[in-house]
């Protein structure tokens, strides 16, 4: 059963700079997180206001988005100018590791995931519209978001997986035999098999009651926590049904069009059969759009498209 409780915010952490769409934490407890300035930063001591730190790692430049912390320390960075990018945190080198795919540049490169024998599948969310711009493919529902792969020794990557609506957060399952793709557009996450005679094959992993944006898995057997960008919005729904021309008339209005998130924000943990563990909201927030989510210690670090900083929330009690 999916039972609602209370989000309870603990503190705000500036940052400097806007927009950390996506946050993960790191073994030590430390959350990285990247902002539309094209910074890389590493934020200390998140449970104390008054001791945090932000420390700058790198700066690619472009605008990062889903991150992926690699086995040896490195960071993946998905951007969405530059394409997949390997960030050194130690020295801050940077390395473009695909910028295109089948004769195409790889833009609005949003999430990835590296599997333990090295494979790496990125989600591409839209190939119509760029990300200042997010908001007219939602409206569209173009159905052009990508998953592609990247093999271990390296090289091109592939497109394993077309036809989604914004494609967006992705997780791997505990035992490696799927992926899960958020599909931000149709406010559902989908199963991508990868063994077992389905592999290749998707189905439903789950409906969820929003928006779903950026996942994160909490260490290797742990829940997926799913950040919900805005909650679900029936008359959207209803605009999803109407021809392609009325969708693409609604799209161009929708971009230069004024917008501001709304104040009511939620997450999800999921196990691996799709079950809600967790579904935490709150109305009336004053952190709006949350676009990311993860845990360390006792507490849920919110990430956001819109704010110049992040949300600490209390973590909920075990069951």
């Amino acid at each position: 059963m999916d039972r609602r409780t209370d989000l309870v915010p603990l503190h705000y952490v500036s940052l400097g700079a806007r927009g950390p769409e996506d946050v993960v934490a790191d073994p030590h407890g430390r959350v990285l997180t990247g902002t539309e300035d094209g910074r890389i930063l590493r934020v200390h001591h998140l449970g104390d206001p008054l001791t945090a730190r932000v420390e700058v790692l790198a700066e690619p430049g472009g605008r990062p988005l889903g991150l992926e912390l690699l086995p040896d320390g490195a960071l993946l960075v998905c951007d969405a100018e530059r394409g997949l990018l390997r960030v050194e945190t130690g020295d801050g080198t940077v390395r473009v590791l695909a910028d295109s795919v089948a004769g195409e540049r790889l833009r609005f490169c949003s999430n990835a995931v590296v599997l333990p024998d090295g494979t790496v599948y990125v989600t591409v969310s839209s190939r119509r519209y760029p990300l200042h711009q997010w908001i007219g493919d939602i409206v569209e529902h173009t159905g052009t978001g990508r998953l592609l792969r990247i093999p271990a020794e390296g090289g091109a990557p592939e497109v394993v997986l077309e036809g989604l609506q914004f494609a967006n957060g992705l997780a791997s399952s505990a035992d490696g035999s799927f992926l899960v793709i958020a599909e931000t557009g149709a406010c559902r996450l989908t199963r991508y098999h990868l063994t077992g005679p389905r592999a290749g094959r998707t189905d439903l992993f789950a409906a969820v009651p929003g928006m779903p944006d950026n996942l994160w898995r909490e260490g290797s057997d742990g829940p997926i926590w799913v950040a919900l960008a805005a909650p679900r919005v029936p008359p959207l729904d209803l605009l999803h049904r109407t021809p392609p021309a009325v969708r693409a008339a609604a799209a161009r209005a929708a971009v230069h069009a004024p917008f501001r998130p709304g104040r009511t924000i939620g997450v999800l943990a999921l196990d691996d059969e799709g079950r809600t563990l967790h579904h935490l909201t709150r109305r009336g927030s004053g952190f709006r759009m949350v676009t990311s989510v993860c845990a360390t210690g006792r507490h849920l670090v919110l990430g956001s498209l819109w704010e110049p900083g992040v949300a600490v929330c209390a973590r909920p009690a075990a069951g």
